[in-house]
This record gives structure tokens, C-alpha cells and sequence, in this order.
């Protein structure tokens, strides 16, 4: 059976621990290495892990990695004192004192990120993708120093070592878990900072975690194949070799770790067999010289026949990780297929370490040259990597255009993440969870800590919500100026409660009114939601919302109680009695079949001299809608027989010298790119009209405001002298009569 082969080193704590630990180093690296390495152990003691594995094993698991990966003398340490002050404030405080405060920091950081879980309980499959790219863009947020996501892949690569070596241990839906956040969350970090001998192991490991079937059959034929494929290739390689020395070019070439989980994605995306996958025999040559590898790439074409669309340059082109190399397949004699990688030591260096090979110990100015300025050009690019961390989902694509500086990202005591504005408070964390936890916010811990409500959250923190029972939010919050509430989400929940409240107490009052109605007149027993029924009502609660704005008054309720008269034959002609402005909508009467109550439609609001039908309500009267009313339309095709015919009479609503103008409320709506002084100017165009503006509703959303006017008028012809007016106000794109 052919296991994973790690790229790097493991080994085994010894006597020599500052050497082994310092290689690379100065000499006097040694000391703070051999200082921090006791004070860990002692600290440390026989603690364990949730894993289950040792704290020290773990730190000194670390340690190696950072060595392997030629980290500098403080990342080591950090390192080494990653669980130190996990649960004690003074060991933290003693880490800074004896070892200086950038390594506390790389401590510290590596602690934090170390708190992130993805959290899977009852979430769905796309809840815990949104959430994975959450994670890794806050991953890349939080890390101000590069360094702490180094720290962050070496710790977990451990983690899933020390599995792979007790695989018979542990809780295995935990070992799952952890395996799937490595894979769909490190692998790819891994991967984009260029650390491929970290990224590999992390998807191989995780790989046989999460598919140990799979993972098991590929492993076996690698390993049933094995001797062949190791014979073949030290054949080829000798004769490639023989080719190169022949044209003057000094080269290693050597046989290339296999993958399992890369040969498991070339199947799986490809639809291929196992034999047709090309790297499964593969080798890399390593040259001195860029132009050394185009020679050696002839050499090889020379020898073997290429196949054709399997050659990339990723030398003239390189990778987003800014990884460089020539890929070619080729089939060899026996008709196989043989994969070769060309590249210079540099590139090699690059491709394994990343941005690893970057960080060196500095040692005064003189490290400070055009070389290194560069590598932290690189490196701060890197930090501003978003595109890569993000599928094409609405919600992904939405988090794709918002700038790591505009988001900041913190965590429930769950481990949950959550993205919020950058100035967010503990509300607007509280809302964003939940709106009823939003409601009965009281106060709020940040990393443990009381803090105000208005206080803004920074990257990374831990915000605990302390709740009330009942209650709801506090119209202060609401307030720009106290700086309780940053997000629209936020704020748009805390209107909508204090809403629903009014209408809660409208409703109440409203049903005060109905129960004394009914008690005067007698019908205490009477049924309320048949009374709702009766005037028109979906149910009792917008029948009381209407009682309590005084939409419904008694009379309509005295109304419903009495003899529903017949409905009238329809006549030749049936005109509507004028309405002075000053009169009710009770003052309507339907001239040609006796004294009738009318009303106008508040649906649609007609004005002369639209096109009017009657429709014949119960216990309100007839009730006047434009024929091209969608309201109209449905209830005449349900109730036809009720529909009586309509005109605005002689006077079709124009004044007299006696008489002054009918006027009727009309509805316009109105559409606009939204600015400063946008309501103003509108105002104005009826201002000058003398129109009087008797309601107003306006939302604003994304940089568009949304308006609706309610104004009396005249006739139509006024509606649309209005509409064209307001519509030549800059900003408004539509206008209409609602």
C-alpha cells in the first residue's frame, strides 16, 4: 500500500532541539529557541488538545513545519508558544515581556484564527459554502502579517498528522469535520500563497478523511504498479539526463512525489481512467537558467512524442500565486503517458515555499534592498486577494464586489463568522443574527469584555449578546447621531417593529370602537368576523386597522346590521352627484335609482372624466371604480349582477360660477436616481400648481428613491399635466398614476 509521502519534515523531538529547531538561523538564534522551548514544556505539562493530541507534540509538530518552510527566528518561537496565554491574560503578557512583542503578536494571531470553525450543525449544503468563503476571506483580513496564516497552515497540517497517525483514535465525525474545513478552507489558502508542499499534504490527508474508500482503491493501484512505474522512470530519467549533459547544461532530474488527491480531481473532472492519467509517472528537471529550460524542453520533445493540447508555459504566463514552471505530457514507447515539469531552482524554491521563501531574518538596513521591497509588494498583493475566494452565487458575487476594507468579520461564541460594514456595532451583530435577538439586545461582551452598544467591532472579535426576555428596541437606535446602528438591514428592522407596534395599537383601539358600537346597538353576540366579511374585509385585523384610522365608521357598522336591499335593475343612465371638497364621501348620492351612499374606490381613485362603473357593496353603498381597475375587473367577473352603470353627470366635475371645483385624491407614483434636495424640488412642481399633496411615502434603496404621492386634482387632464412636470425634474426616471 503506497502512503501519502509528506514533503515535510516530521521528526522527532531530541537532545538537540534549539539546533534542530534553529537550522537555517544564526547562531545566536539558539538561545531564545532553547528559552521558549523550556518555558512551553513547563507551561504545557500534560495538557491536551481537543483533538486529543499533546499541546507540546502539537507546538513542536509547528516548529518543524516553520523550519521546513525556512521561516524566521520569531514566527518560530510563536510557533513553539502558540497555546501559551490561550486561557491565562498574564502568561499572554509574559510571552511580550520575554520574547519581545512582534512574537505575542504572531501568537496571538495564530490564537485567533485557531478559535474559527465552520459551523455544520443543521446547516445546509449552500449555508456552509457561503460560510466557507466568508471564513476565507476574513482569514486574509485578519492577517496583518502574513506570518500568522504561515503559523495557521503549519498547525492544522499537524492536526491532521496526528490523525493520520492514530487513525484509530478519536471521535471520527470530528476527524470528518476538520478534514472538510482543510480541504474547502486551507488547501486553497495554501495553494494561493504558493505553499504547494503544504497544500498537497493538507488535500491528500483531508482526502483520506473524507473518501477513505476512494482514497484507498487509487493508493492501491499506485502501489500494484508500482516497481514498473518506479523502473520505467529511472530509465527515462537516465536518458534524459545523457540528453542534457550532451548539450552542456548542468541539471538534476529526480522522479516527482505522487498525489493521490491530484490524480483523484484529474479523474473525476476529466472522466478518465486511472491509467490515463499522465502524471501518475512523472518527473521534474531543475536548471539554473530560464532559457536552460526551453532547451531542456526540446530534448524532451525530441525523445518522446508529445500530446497534443497537454503542454502549458506557465513561465511566460505564471499563475495568480505567481507559480512558474513548463508542464509537457508525452507518450512514451510503450504508448503511456509521461508528465515532465522544467523549472529553475528559483521557481522550485518558489513553488514550494510560496510566499514562505520571502520571509528571511533581517539583519539591520541591509536587508532593506530592491529585491525585498519587491517581495513585500507581493506580498500585500496577496493580502488583497478576493476573486479566488468566492463562487458565482448571488449572495458570493454580492460579497465579491465588497472591499476587505469596507467588511470586517467577527464570531459568535459559536464559532459562527459573521460579515458586517466595517463600523458595525453589537445591534447591527445582534440583527444580523437574528431579528428577535436584535429586539431584545440589553448589552453585549466583545472578546469577553462589557462594551457599549454603540461600540464599533473591529476583525476578528468575539461578540457575546446579553438579551432581555421580552421587549423590543429603543427608538434612540434609531437616531444617525448616537451611532447605535450602521447597517440598512439594521435599521430597517428596528422601523418595521416600531411599525407593527402602531398598528397594534391601532388595531386595539380599533377593536375598542367596534365592541362599544355593538354594545349601543345591542349586538354584542354578533359575530366579528362576519361583520369583517360583510363590509369587506379579509379578516377582523384589517377591519379593526381600519375602524381605528377612522377608514370605517359607524355608520358603515350600523349599515351592515340592516336589510341588504336588492340589487338594483340597471339602468339607462346613472350619473354620480357632485362632492364638494368639504363634504364626505357619505354626501355621494347615484342619481336615476333613488338616495344612494357612494364612495370612491380608494384602490384606484378615479377622477373625472375617467371611465366609471358602480359596483353595489354590502352595507357601504355603491362603491365607484375606473372600468380599468384590476380590483374592478376581478369582482365584476365574480359578481356581475352587482355592477351598475356610472357617468360624472352634466357638470362632469367642472366648477360653475356658483360652485367652486370638485377635487379628488389621486395617487402618483414616482422613480428617481435619489440626491439631496430630490423631495424639495417635487414639492415645488405641486407648490406652484397649488395642488394640495395630502399623503407621501417615500423609500429609498441602493441609490434609487422610490416615491408615492397622494394628491387632489381636479380632473384628469390635471393628472397628467402633473405627471409631465415632475417628470422634467433631474433625477426622476418614471412617473405614473398609481
Amino acid at each position: 500500500m503506497v502512503s501519502v509521502q509528506h514533503s515535510v519534515a516530521n521528526t522527532d523531538a531530541t537532545s538537540s532541539l534549539p539546533e534542530v529547531l534553529g537550522e537555517g538561523l544564526p547562531g545566536e538564534a539558539r538561545e531564545p529557541l532553547a528559552r521558549a522551548i523550556d518555558w512551553a514544556q513547563t507551561v504545557y505539562g500534560d495538557a491536551t488538545l481537543g483533538t486529543g493530541e499533546s499541546t507540546w507534540q502539537h507546538a513542536l509538530g509547528m516548529a518543524l513545519i516553520c523550519v521546513s518552510l525556512r521561516l524566521d527566528l520569531e514566527t518560530r518561537l510563536a510557533s513553539i508558544l502558540f497555546a501559551v496565554g490561550e486561557d491565562d491574560d498574564k502568561l499572554a503578557t509574559q510571552v511580550e515581556e520575554r520574547f519581545g512583542s512582534m512574537v505575542a503578536r504572531l501568537a496571538e494571531g495564530g490564537r485567533r484564527l485557531n478559535r474559527l470553525r465552520l459551523v455544520s450543525d443543521g446547516a445546509s449544503h449552500a449555508d456552509l459554502h457561503a460560510q466557507t468563503e466568508v471564513l476565507r476571506k476574513m482569514v486574509l483580513a485578519m492577517a496583518e502579517d502574513i506570518r500568522v496564516i504561515l503559523l495557521r497552515l503549519a498547525s492544522r497540517t499537524q492536526t491532521l498528522r496526528h490523525f493520520a497517525e492514530r487513525k484509530e483514535e478519536g471521535n471520527e465525525a470530528v476527524r470528518q469535520e476538520i478534514a472538510r474545513e482543510s480541504l474547502d478552507l486551507y488547501a486553497p489558502l495554501a495553494n494561493r500563497l504558493g505553499v504547494w508542499q503544504l497544500k498537497w499534504e493538507l488535500e491528500d490527508l483531508s482526502f483520506r478523511f473524507l473518501e477513505p474508500q476512494t482514497y484507498k482503491r487509487i493508493a492501491k493501484q499506485l502501489d500494484e504498479r508500482r516497481v514498473e512505474r518506479e523502473a520505467f522512470i529511472h530509465d527515462a530519467i537516465e536518458r534524459l539526463q545523457k540528453e542534457i549533459t550532451a548539450l552542456g547544461i548542468k541539471a538534476e532530474v529526480y522522479g516527482r512525489p505522487k498525489h493521490i488527491y491530484s490524480i483523484y480531481n484529474k479523474m473525476r473532472s476529466k472522466h478518465l481512467d486511472f491509467s490515463q492519467v499522465y502524471d501518475v509517472r512523472a518527473f521534474r528537471v531543475l536548471v539554473d537558467k530560464v532559457e536552460e529550460c526551453y532547451a531542456v524542453l526540446s530534448v524532451v520533445h525530441q525523445l518522446w512524442t508529445p500530446i497534443p493540447n497537454e503542454f502549458d508555459d506557465y513561465i511566460l504566463k505564471p499563475k495568480g500565486n505567481n507559480y512558474q514552471s513548463l508542464h509537457t505530457a508525452v507518450r512514451a514507447p510503450d504508448g503511456r503517458a509521461l508528465e515532465v515539469q522544467i523549472r529553475t531552482y528559483d521557481m522550485h524554491k518558489h513553488a514550494e515555499l510560496g510566499v514562505a521563501a520571502h520571509w528571511r531574518y533581517k539583519e539591520g538596513a541591509a536587508s532593506s534592498s530592491g529585491a525585498y521591497d519587491e517581495k513585500i509588494a507581493l506580498l500585500r498583493e496577496l493580502l488583497s486577494w478576493r476573486d479566488e475566494v468566492t463562487d458565482a452565487s448571488a449572495w458570493e458575487e454580492q460579497q465579491r464586489r465588497a472591499a476587505l476594507d469596507d467588511t470586517i468579520y467577527v464570531v459568535t461564541p459559536q464559532g459562527r463568522v459573521l460579515d458586517l460594514a466595517a463600523g458595525a456595532t453589537p445591534i447591527d451583530f445582534a440583527y444580523r443574527l437574528h431579528t428577535d435577538l436584535g429586539h431584545r439586545c440589553r448589552g453585549a461582551k466583545v472578546d469577553g469584555q462589557m462594551v457599549p452598544l454603540d461600540t464599533a467591532l473591529a476583525n476578528g472579535q468575539m461578540v457575546e449578546i446579553i438579551t432581555a426576555k421580552q421587549g423590543g428596541p429603543s427608538r434612540d437606535w434609531l437616531n444617525p447621531q448616537l451611532n447605535y446602528l450602521v447597517t440598512t438591514n439594521a435599521r430597517a428592522k428596528v422601523r418595521r417593529w416600531f411599525v407593527q407596534q402602531e398598528e397594534e395599537e391601532t388595531a386595539a383601539q380599533g377593536r375598542a370602537i367596534v365592541a362599544k358600537e355593538l354594545q349601543r346597538m345591542g349586538q354584542t353576540q354578533a359575530s366579528l368576523d362576519a361583520l369583517a366579511d360583510k363590509l369587506g374585509f379579509k379578516d377582523t385585523t384589517t377591519f379593526f386597522l381600519a375602524v381605528g384610522r377612522g377608514d370605517v365608521g359607524s355608520r358603515q357598522i350600523h349599515n351592515a346590521f340592516q336589510v341588504e336591499p336588492a340589487a338594483p335593475q340597471k339602468p339607462d343612465d346613472v350619473a354620480i352627484g357632485k362632492r364638494r371638497a368639504s363634504e364626505s364621501s357619505d354626501g355621494i348620492t347615484i342619481v336615476g335609482v333613488g338616495k344612494l351612499l357612494t364612495q370612491l374606490a380608494r384602490c384606484c381613485k378615479p377622477v373625472p372624466p375617467d371611465d366609471i362603473q358602480g359596483f353595489v357593496t354590502r352595507g357601504r353603498g355603491v362603491s365607484i371604480h375606473r372600468t380599468d381597475c384590476k380590483s374592478f375587473q376581478n369582482i365584476a367577473h365574480r359578481h356581475p349582477e352587482r355592477i351598475v352603470p356610472a357617468d360624472w353627470g352634466t357638470g362632469g366635475g367642472m366648477p360653475t360660477p356658483a360652485q367652486p371645483p370638485e377635487v379628488y385624491p389621486v395617487d402618483i407614483s414616482v422613480e428617481a436616481i435619489d440626491r439631496q434636495g430630490l423631495l424639495r424640488d417635487i414639492s415645488d412642481v405641486f407648490s406652484r400648481d397649488k395642488l394640495n399633496v395630502i399623503g407621501v411615502n417615500t423609500v429609498s434603496k441602493a441609490g434609487r428613491a422610490y416615491m408615492r404621492f397622494t394628491v387632489e386634482v381636479s380632473s384628469a387632464s390635471s393628472v397628467q399635466k402633473i405627471l409631465q412636470q415632475v417628470g422634467e425634474v433631474k433625477g426622476v426616471e418614471a412617473t405614473a398614476r398609481a
